[in-house]
């Protein structure tokens, strides 16, 4: 798992800089996620959200159809996408837990994101919502799906 250098997401250039992957996992997730919904590469998935419990830090978004799923990392199986994130944060913070909630707000949405303590597309140096595009445009979504479809247990 990468940790991001402290302070990092408060500076605008130095978060903006990251390297896709880096930007997309550690703080933009949901733009990644909205951007993928708002023009579908692939039909029938929907937004789903990793919550934290207490005061852990660990929120993530992504995007499924409850078999697969997409962030960051490109197309995985869900339950295998689940493990990663969970057994990463737990062997970071001892006791840590989450639940899971379907996406029922829009990921695009600065007022809606900001209510749930995250960022809007219009609180980044530039525009998020373009970098997802381009970072979507580079992956062969039926040749990744079909690949993490292989993957999926019975």
């Amino acid at each position: 798992m990468y940790v991001l250098t402290h302070g990092i997401k408060k500076n605008p250039e130095k978060f903006w800089a990251l390297p896709d992957r880096i930007f997309f996992g550690y703080g933009a997730c949901p733009i990644l996620a909205g951007t993928f919904l708002n023009r579908p590469p692939l039909e029938g998935f929907y937004g789903e959200r990793i919550i934290p419990g207490g005061d852990f830090s660990g929120n993530h978004i992504y995007v499924t159809n409850d078999v697969i799923a997409f962030d960051y990392h490109g197309y995985s199986s869900r339950e295998r996408l689940l493990e990663h994130h969970k057994r990463a944060w737990a062997a970071q913070f001892s006791g840590w837990h989450c639940t899971l909630e379907r996406v029922d707000f829009d990921l695009l949405d600065t007022a809606e994101l900001n209510r749930r303590k995250m960022r809007g597309p219009d609180q980044y140096l530039h525009d998020p919502i373009l970098r997802a595009r381009r970072f979507l445009r580079r992956i062969d979504h039926t040749e990744g799906a079909a690949r993490a479809l292989r993957t999926v247990v019975s």
